[in-house]
């Protein structure tokens, strides 16, 4: 049986109609299931480069029928990750906000025609929609391994539940108890994030913060925003939030971290363990279950999942490896295939790289020969063995192999990889993918032999290939990997094995025997603008506009050359689909007349980039593709001139916000 979970957004990515503040539809992606084995998942943000993408992902499931080789009429099940009743009111709420707004009659007619749209006509009875929790709960135990389990869904409307896996595929979940939104962790972080001068999507950096400061400085008020009850309920009272103004001064985005707003991290990250905590000792007590289950977006906290993992409640505890929104597609996926009679076993999850692969060598060389003008490169018969030198060295190595990865966590695929010995390494890294995040430090991959000789691990815990959790690394080995441990002495980490990533493994293998230390600190391979790399191309992009050194990608290992004007000028460049040029004329500084060229996005309405004149007017008239050459010669053929504008194009490039390319046949000089 074959069946397609997909999360995310109705809108096309050029568009922003179905957006509201309470259309929370990020993260979208697409999941092909063929009897209980994963074919195909993606994220749309991967393919459609917005980061946390909440358009319709059209490319998302465009992708996953291409890697089976079907039409979309193929497919026996296609399950969208919210309750049909659900999203019926959402449409309702969408069209009382926007009256003149035209929509179909309901959900159900609204994802055929949109699918339609795309796709070709789909039979509406064979759409289904699946309650959101529910799907972040059968991912979880399917992929778990488990027989029987405790399971927690820590998300917006979570729940606890006792979930069962048979031989067959079959998964069953008994709830046990509801956590509506108005018991929702995350709602309470929001509520704080504004103090810390963060926002959306920052949940990972107050936790990062923590570390940092003294949970006790803030503890009377937090013991005032929530309450524990007996039978591991409990209670938030969100409206008290208020109680902060005066004790610490709201911090603006690009402000240093006071002492007060450490304090205040670690208070909310303390709340949260304790309020975990707290649900799971009772709920093991009433099952005596060892084995637990955790998903929904609040469990990418890796440092309470670390807290669950130590606290020896549990025998043995999985966090999917994409507990937030997007595998929420899986989830949907494998709730549709329940209706087979055989589901088909999925067991235990081993790695999750089920996206874009790389390609044949002859592909990759071909993409990377387009960019002679700005690349060197070398084909390596051993290139695990020719990368550990460099990294060894001190540089900072893009690494891009195989299959990418599905989740929030590149794992070896996409990612950057640095020495963790030098402690400056944190921040190198940080700088170089214009991040600003000093005080967080990157994850840390880790051969899994190696993993009691450099983690304090509980009893139980033979691998950890998601950095799902934060571990304790040794006193005697945190000078080691120094780069890649805290401030408490946690490490995000992620042990490889051989017969699961042997190129990684290879690669930590050979760094080790010129090191002795068989670890190297790695971060997501993309800058602060946009998703995680996918394809070469992004690759090539990422590596030009970052401080990594060197890319290696397949075989090859790639480093940069200094183009000269004429291999700019060669390049193509054109507008992402995602971004339009707004053009005005009107009063303006001084008071004097002038127009003024702005780019704007169809997926936040808050960002707009002020562009020269010049510019602004050359990318108004812009109809697809056009040299560089050709577009600035519209604008006068002086070198000085020339240059202000090519310099504006490059920030612009490097912000995403405009296309250039190499096309095939570029020669330097071209």
């Amino acid at each position: 049986m074959l069946t397609l979970g997909i999360a995310g957004g109705l809108d096309p990515v050029h568009e922003e109609r179905f957006d509201s503040p309470e259309n929370y539809t990020y993260d979208g992606a697409a999941v092909l299931v063929e009897d209980g084995q994963v074919v195909a998942a993606i994220e749309e943000e991967r393919l459609n480069r917005i980061r946390h993408s909440n358009k319709f992902p059209v490319q998302a499931i465009r992708f996953c029928l291409e890697q089976r080789g079907i039409r979309l009429q193929d497919v026996d099940r296609i399950a969208y990750y919210v309750h049909e009743e659900a999203a019926n009111g959402l449409l309702a709420r969408l069209q009382l906000a926007s009256p003149s707004l035209t929509l179909r009659a309901d959900a159900r007619a609204l994802m055929a025609g949109v699918l339609g749209r795309e796709f070709g006509a789909v039979d509406p009875a064979r759409l289904r929609f699946v309650q959101h929790k529910l799907t972040h709960a059968v991912s979880a135990v399917a992929h778990s391994g488990f027989a029987e389990s405790l399971v927690m869904i820590i998300d917006n409307a979570g729940g606890v539940f006792l979930g069962r896996a048979a031989d067959t595929g079959g998964v069953t979940l008994e709830s046990l108890t509801a956590l509506p939104p108005a018991k929702s962790l995350g709602r309470l972080a929001q509520a704080v994030l504004p103090f810390l001068g963060l926002g959306l999507f920052d949940e990972y950096k107050a936790m990062a913060l923590a570390p940092y400061g003294d949970p006790a400085v803030f503890a009377p008020v937090f013991a005032q925003l929530h309450e524990l009850r007996p039978d591991g309920d409990y209670v938030l009272h969100l409206d008290r939030v208020a109680l902060l103004m005066g004790k610490v001064a709201p911090r603006r985005s690009h402000q240093e971290f006071s002492p007060a707003h450490r304090d205040l991290a670690a208070a909310l990250q303390r709340c949260m363990e304790d309020i975990v905590l707290h649900v799971l000792r009772h709920y093991q007590a009433v099952t005596g279950q060892r084995r637990l289950c955790l998903a929904g977006g609040m469990a990418e906290n890796v440092s309470t999942n670390g807290r669950v993992l130590y606290s020896g409640l549990f025998d043995q505890v999985f966090v999917h490896p994409a507990a937030y929104d997007s595998g929420c597609a899986l989830g949907a996926a494998l709730l549709a295939a329940q209706e087979a009679p055989v589901p088909g076993r999925t067991g235990l999850v081993r790695h999750v790289s089920w996206g874009t692969d790389v390609g044949a060598s002859a592909s990759i060389e071909a993409e990377l020969e387009r960019w002679r003008g700005f690349l060197s490169f070398e084909k390596h018969t051993d290139v695990a063995a020719a990368a550990a030198p460099l990294l060894a060295r001190g540089a900072l190595v893009g690494w891009v192999q195989g299959r990418s990865e599905f989740g929030s966590h590149a794992l070896g695929h996409r990612s950057v990889l640095a020495d963790p010995r030098p402690v400056e390494h944190r921040a190198r890294l940080s700088k170089a993918l214009g991040r600003g995040e000093e005080y967080r430090p990157p994850g840390l991959s880790l051969l899994e032999e190696d993993l009691r000789e450099f983690i304090d691990a509980p009893p139980g815990l033979e691998a950890a290939p998601f950095m799902a959790l934060a571990l304790k690394v040794r006193e005697d080995k945190q000078a080691l990997v120094a780069a890649g441990t805290h401030v408490d002495g946690t490490a995000r980490v992620q042990t490889v094995s051989r017969d699961v990533n042997p190129r990684l493994w290879a690669l930590l293998a050979a760094f080790k025997g010129l090191t002795g230390v068989p670890a190297l600190v790695q971060a997501s391979f993309n800058n602060g603008t946009e998703p995680t790399v996918d394809s070469v191309e992004d690759a090539v992009v990422s590596l030009l506009t970052t401080g990594v050194e060197h890319l290696v990608v397949g075989d090859f290992i790639v480093g940069k050359r200094t183009p000269s004007e004429e291999d700019w000028l060669a390049l193509e460049v054109s507008l992402p689909p995602y971004v339009k040029v707004l053009h005005s004329r009107g009063f303006v500084e001084r008071q004097q007349k002038a127009a003024v060229f702005e780019l704007a996005t169809s997926y936040d309405s808050r960002l707009r980039r002020r562009l020269s004149e010049g510019l602004g007017a050359a990318l108004l008239r812009l109809d697809g593709a056009l040299s560089v050459r050709a577009l600035l010669a519209e604008q006068g053929s002086g070198a000085e001139r020339r240059g202000a504008l090519l310099a504006e194009l490059k920030e612009l490039w490097t912000q995403r916000l405009v296309v250039l390319r190499a096309h095939a046949g570029q020669e330097r000089g071209s």
